[in-house]
């Protein structure tokens, strides 16, 4: 009798470094406000309160560059990065055509298993909204959504441009849900639609339902961004 191979248990596992670590602690203390935008970022304060050295520290004030989540000035000086109108357009136009790719790849392939847990968030997301939704938790959920639309597509290309692009769209959500909390009135609605345009391998529909899904948050971020800028500025007129 052919003895069965060994399994492969005992072969070292990756494993995250340090400064992963770090970058994953200051990403969600971000995501949820603790650190603010424009807030400077002082590697040594930063390790005191991780208790770590200053060289993971720059690692990972690095990577967040990288994401968009922090901005170096010249002098070196790191701060939480604050998304301009600019950055608002060129973040949403990206993601709009990314998207309309990744529901055509999903209606034409997706997984079953995949859509089951699309289904299984877009209820925890209905359930949410019945108990009383935070924003941080309409965020995460949201991003999780759409983050399964992409590994439906089985598009490996495009699930890296996603995942490069995913940490602004985070803070851009979060800005427009901490802004107003009417998109109660629709989060769960609108997953399910693309949902369902999906399951049912209908490629124009889902196109459809995304382009609409996108267009309306986009413009609801502009009216809160372009809110929040006349705000500040009546402010700065009241202080001087």
């Amino acid at each position: 009798m052919k003895r069965s191979e060994p399994s492969n248990i005992l072969v070292p596992q990756p494993k995250r470094s340090l400064a992963d670590d770090i970058v994953q602690r200051l990403r969600e203390a971000i995501f949820r406000g603790e650190l603010a935008p424009n807030e400077r970022l002082r590697e040594e304060v930063l390790a005191e309160k991780l208790g770590v050295s200053r060289g993971p520290i720059r690692e990972a004030l690095s990577a967040l560059e990288r994401e968009g989540l922090v901005m170096k000035m010249p002098n070196g000086r790191a701060t939480v990065a604050r998304l301009s109108l600019e950055d608002l357009d060129e973040v949403y136009s990206l993601r709009l055509a990314l998207e309309q790719l990744a529901v055509r790849q999903a209606a034409q392939q997706a997984d079953p298993g995949i859509l089951q847990q699309m289904q299984g968030i877009v209820d925890e997301i209905a359930a949410a909204v019945s108990r009383g939704i935070s924003e941080q938790e309409a965020a995460r959920l949201d991003i999780q959504f759409h983050d399964l639309i992409y590994k439906a597509s089985n598009h490996r290309r495009l699930y890296n441009s996603w995942s490069t692009l995913r940490p602004q769209v985070h803070i851009l959500l979060l800005s427009r849900y901490i802004a107003k909390d009417d998109f109660k009135e629709y989060i769960s609605a609108e997953h399910q639609s693309i949902l369902n345009a999906i399951r049912n391998h209908d490629e124009s529909r889902a196109v459809i339902m995304i382009v609409e899904h996108l267009t309306g948050a986009y413009t609801r971020v502009l009216k809160s961004y372009v809110q929040r800028e006349q705000e500040q500025g009546n402010n700065q007129e009241d202080e001087r």
